[in-house]
């Protein structure tokens, strides 16, 4: 009758067949140049291994795209916020609408730049519907604050790179297409709106910032709705602040949620935790 070889046998030969592998490869690789064993390197840090290691970082993928749990993250938290500033429910903020904004601009008044008015247009639909910057090619997550009778909205999300430069120029055309027009709402009342540039803080790749007033009425009561907004690119990533409200403007409370958002988006995208979240409200 045969021997059967020993368990332990079966192992050396395993680890023996498993090292000439190994040693082949390389051999290939060196053979080939350089350029090759750097591809070579590439897959192994992507490898499942790699990605369980305690370097790898939970909140971003292997491929360095924002992930729905980095996006969420990278929100602002209670901790981040001075003043009054209450988180609110995702849900709630989600469905945050102003009326104020809803109104068709006065074509009439751009006489000489049709496309004046239709980027005016533009502003209030997306002001309204949150998609300043478009729709996300990728993860995006929000949150919001409420303190008195004002808002602030935080949206961090990944973007297609040109469509997010092409965003930010856009925004940057405003102040001058769209100082002053005039927009009507359905039951033909018209508001008067008002576009400036606002100073953003020196922070991530590009930045802009807008100053937004509609005059009308509000329940029948003349009221001013003011909206200060500020959006940060960081990478193929942005964060947008947008806070206001019937009260007046939140430049103060925007710069400070740019300064901390952007270094909590800076965190995840460097595979860091940023501070704990004091806890979320569902």
């Amino acid at each position: 009758m045969t021997a059967r070889p020993s368990s332990r046998s079966v192992r050396f030969l395993a680890s023996a067949l498993a090292a000439g592998a190994l040693m082949a490869t390389a051999a290939c690789s060196d053979d080939d140049g350089d350029s090759d064993g750097g591809a070579a390197a590439a897959e192994v840090a992507a490898s499942p291994l790699a990605a369980k290691s305690p370097t790898a970082s939970p909140t971003a993928s292997s491929a360095g795209r924002l992930t729905a749990a980095g996006a969420r993250a990278a929100l602002l938290t209670e901790a981040d916020m001075e003043d009054d500033w209450a988180q609110v429910g995702d849900k709630e903020a989600a469905s945050w609408r102003e009326n104020m904004l809803v109104g068709e601009v006065d074509v009439a008044e751009f006489l000489t730049a049709k496309t004046d008015a239709a980027d005016c247009q533009q502003l209030l639909d997306t002001l309204y519907s949150d998609d300043l910057l478009g729709k996300p090619s990728g993860a995006g997550a929000l949150r919001g604050f409420e303190q008195g009778d004002s808002r602030l909205l935080q949206q961090v999300a990944a973007y297609d790179k040109v469509a997010l430069d092409e965003s930010l120029a856009w925004l940057k055309t405003l102040p001058a297409e769209c100082d002053q027009f005039t927009a009507t709402d359905d039951t033909g009342d018209e508001r008067t709106v008002q576009v400036t540039e606002t100073s953003v803080p020196n922070v991530g790749d590009a930045r802009q910032g807008l100053h937004v007033t509609v005059q009308g009425t509000a329940a029948d009561t003349p009221a001013t709705l003011t909206l200060d907004v500020a959006v940060v690119r960081v990478g193929t990533d942005a964060i947008t602040v947008t806070a206001g409200g019937l009260d007046g403007g939140e430049d103060d409370s925007v710069e400070r949620a740019v300064e901390q958002g952007t270094q909590r988006l800076k965190d995840v995208q460097a595979g860091r935790t940023p501070a704990a979240d004091p806890g979320e409200i569902d």
